[in-house]
This record gives structure tokens, C-alpha cells and sequence, in this order.
């Protein structure tokens, strides 16, 4: 299993990262890294844990239509392993021009054939404590992925326009989001929207091991699993670093471990318990 990037991260590739706030990457992850981290996603399908949505067309009998689960890392070897030896947080770190980032927590997408579940319009700095332009996500497709299968469609430049729209669950919760975070904006429908000349939609088909990585601040959203035989599996895993300070809880969300009395607000969040340091560039 590949360490690093098995391509090299190019002067384009920053500038589109940096210019649109999302950057599709072509294989970057091995096969062996794809096939131990499908069936590692697709065994979670039976564990109780994490947001389901049960009952949808394409279900297999007993499990969940759809599933959204968070910090397997922090307890699950397997993916342990992928944040801390995959090229993930290389990548990262190479499109936001760091020597080094830290782990803030990982994600796990699953939408089976005929699943009737969107991926509402949002962007990811607010459901979380932090302030700053240097975190990223990583996006890795375990399955193939099209706009038909709910692959992710991005608004190009929206991480410039110095917005903050109100978090919104998946699954509705009552207290959310605290009372700073639930006064920002709702977020447009912007997929009423994709005839609009004003706007760049910006969406991909790919492959198991091409990847996105998207800026907290791009919004995005998906639509539903349209495909009758095509699951559609994703990992995503988020790093951090340069101008990242703790802004406090804006929701409920927490990384386990961490609460706001650990931290300063406005310091760089530096604890290397909650936050490990993933990857240093060589001396």
C-alpha cells in the first residue's frame, strides 16, 4: 500500500485547489489501499452505530439504505491505518502548501442502489470549532462514483465569497446548532440553480482511488443513488494545520476527546492527544 502519492501533486493542481476550493486527483491510492478500506466500509453496513436512513429501495434485507458514520479512526485499526500511512494527509498537505498537518476526523458515506437520500447544499466550516483556510478534506471513492450515483457537485469559488450558512443536520436534532451558528444564513437550493451563467458547477465521474479535496468553505451537495446495481462508497478523511485557531463550538459536533475548555480560543489547536500530527515533511 502506497505511502505516498503515486502521482506528484503539480503547481496546477494548487492553483485549481486554490482557485475553485476543490481539486479532483486521478489515482492516487493503490488497489491494495482501495480493496482493504472497501470491505472495511462495507462491514460497518452491520454495526448499530451511525446515521441510517432504513427502508429505501435497494436495501439489502436488515441493513440500512443509507449510511453516514464519523471517528472510526479513533477506534478501528483499519482506519487508523489509512490516516496515518495512506497518502491522504500528504495530499493535503501539498495543496495547502504546509510541512505539516494533523488529523481532525474522518467520515464514512455509503448509498446503496436506489437510495432515495440527498446530500443537502452546505459547506463544513460551520459544524465545526475551527476558523482558518488551511483545512481539507479528502474524498476517496471506493466504488465508481457518477452525478447518477450521488457523486459530490461543487460551486467553484464559493470559498471566497466570505459566507457562513447555518449547519444543518442530516437527520433533524433539536439544539443543533448553537445560537451564533443558527443565525447564519440558510443555505440556497443551489440545484435550482444549475442553468444560472453567474455560477460553475463542478462535478466528476471517477474511478476507486481518484479523490477530491475541497476547502471547508466550497459548498457542495449530492443527489440521490439513481443506479439499480451500483453502491456507492466513500471515505473521507480531514486535516489540518497553518492558520487553523479554535473558534469554539458553534454545534454540537465534537471530535471525541476534545472540548471547548481545552482549547484557546483563537490559538492553534496543538494537542497532539486529540489532534496527532499525520505527516511532517522531510527534514
Amino acid at each position: 500500500m502506497n505511502r505516498s502519492p503515486l502521482h506528484p501533486i503539480t503547481d496546477a493542481d494548487i492553483r485549481t485547489y486554490e482557485e475553485d476550493g476543490v481539486v479532483c486527483l486521478r489515482g492516487q491510492f493503490d488497489a491494495d489501499w482501495i480493496a482493504r478500506m472497501l470491505a472495511e466500509a462495507v462491514a460497518q453496513l452491520d454495526q448499530p452505530d451511525g446515521f441510517r436512513v432504513e427502508g429505501e429501495a435497494g436495501a439489502e434485507a436488515g441493513r440500512a439504505a443509507a449510511l453516514a458514520k464519523s471517528h472510526m479512526a479513533r477506534r478501528n485499526d483499519t482506519f487508523k491505518a489509512f490516516v496515518e500511512e495512506s497518502p491522504a494527509a500528504e495530499i493535503t498537505a501539498r495543496l495547502m502548501g504546509l510541512d505539516e498537518v494533523r488529523f481532525f476526523y474522518d467520515q464514512l458515506f455509503i448509498k446503496e442502489p436506489g437510495t432515495h437520500a440527498a446530500t443537502a447544499w452546505h459547506h463544513d466550516l460551520p459544524f465545526w470549532p475551527l476558523d482558518g483556510n488551511h483545512v481539507a478534506s479528502v474524498w476517496l471513492a471506493l466504488t465508481p462514483v457518477t452525478k447518477a450515483t450521488s457523486g459530490l457537485v461543487y460551486l467553484a469559488g464559493s470559498h471566497k465569497w466570505g459566507k457562513l450558512y447555518r449547519p444543518v443536520p442530516a437527520v433533524p436534532r433539536e439544539g443543533f446548532a448553537f445560537p451564533e451558528a443558527d443565525a447564519y444564513e440558510e443555505c440556497p437550493q443551489f440545484h435550482k440553480e444549475f442553468g444560472n451563467p453567474d455560477h460553475r458547477f463542478l462535478a466528476w465521474n471517477m474511478e476507486p482511488g481518484d479523490c477530491l479535496v475541497h476547502h471547508p468553505l466550497t459548498v457542495h451537495g449530492a443527489g440521490d443513488n439513481a443506479s439499480s446495481d451500483q453502491r456507492r462508497v466513500a471515505l473521507s478523511c480531514r486535516f489540518f494545520g497553518g492558520d487553523v485557531t479554535w473558534h469554539g463550538q458553534r454545534t454540537v459536533f465534537q471530535v471525541p476527546g476534545s472540548a471547548d475548555e481545552m482549547f484557546e480560543v483563537g490559538a492553534f489547536p496543538g494537542n497532539d492527544d486529540v489532534f496527532p500530527v499525520v505527516w511532517r515533511a522531510a527534514a
